[in-house]
């Protein structure tokens, strides 16, 4: 609630023109209303401010919880952005294929409620990946099609298209280099990891209980 400064300062002023023709307890009786008035907007300004900072680190509190449940239950790697962040999950794909499997479904599951809930007006770009065995041309395509498979998979439980955002990387960026195929290791290669751009206040927390 903002501080009337003008209706405070009109009425000082009223104060001041009827001091000419009314008694010194009159006068004194209207300068300490106007006063208390002052007052208590000062202390309705403090208090929604403190029920403001109070509500934000309870909110903060329940992200940093979330997250870190997160890295404990699925293995999430997170780590802050210059404005976002990295979610790098245990979300993986078969030799040659974009299909979503089954196993990494409640991993997804849990990133869409934390993304709705604590990121619902960020961009979201779903980053795919794939493993050495291909031409150049072949695994950008094919981690495209991944990217893109997850972003269906999130659509269809409830995120909105408009702040989804779909790349193909190919084989770069390699968690195992030279991995392929039934290599050990192969596997990470061929994943999807997301960024979440422009997420405010709640970037500084997000990192806080641990930095994998």
């Amino acid at each position: 609630m903002a501080i009337n400064i003008r209706m405070i300062g009109l009425g000082l002023a009223s104060v001041t023109m009827l001091s000419a023709c009314a008694t010194k307890g009159f006068v004194r009786e209207q300068t300490a209303m106007v006063r208390d008035t002052l007052g208590a907007q000062i202390a309705t300004e403090r208090s929604e401010r403190v029920a403001g900072d109070e509500a934000l680190r309870s909110e903060l509190a329940a992200l940093r919880t979330e997250l870190q449940s997160m890295r404990t239950e699925f293995g999430a790697k997170i780590t802050a952005l210059e404005d976002g962040l990295r979610f790098a999950f245990p979300v993986n794909f078969a030799f040659n294929d974009a299909t979503v499997r089954e196993q990494d479904q409640a991993a997804l599951d849990r990133f869409v409620q934390v993304a709705q809930k604590y990121y619902p007006n960020a961009t979201i770009t779903v980053e795919g990946f794939a493993d050495p065995a291909g031409s150049t041309a072949y695994n950008r395509q094919l981690s495209e099609r991944r990217a893109s498979s997850v972003k269906s998979y999130l659509v269809g439980k409830g995120m909105g298209d408009l702040n989804l955002r779909t790349i193909g990387y190919g084989e770069s960026r390699q968690v195992n280099s030279g991995a392929w195929g039934d290599d050990p290791g192969a596997e990470a290669n061929r994943r999807v990891v997301f960024v979440i751009e422009h997420v405010g206040a709640a970037n500084a927390v997000a990192v806080a209980p641990a930095t994998n």
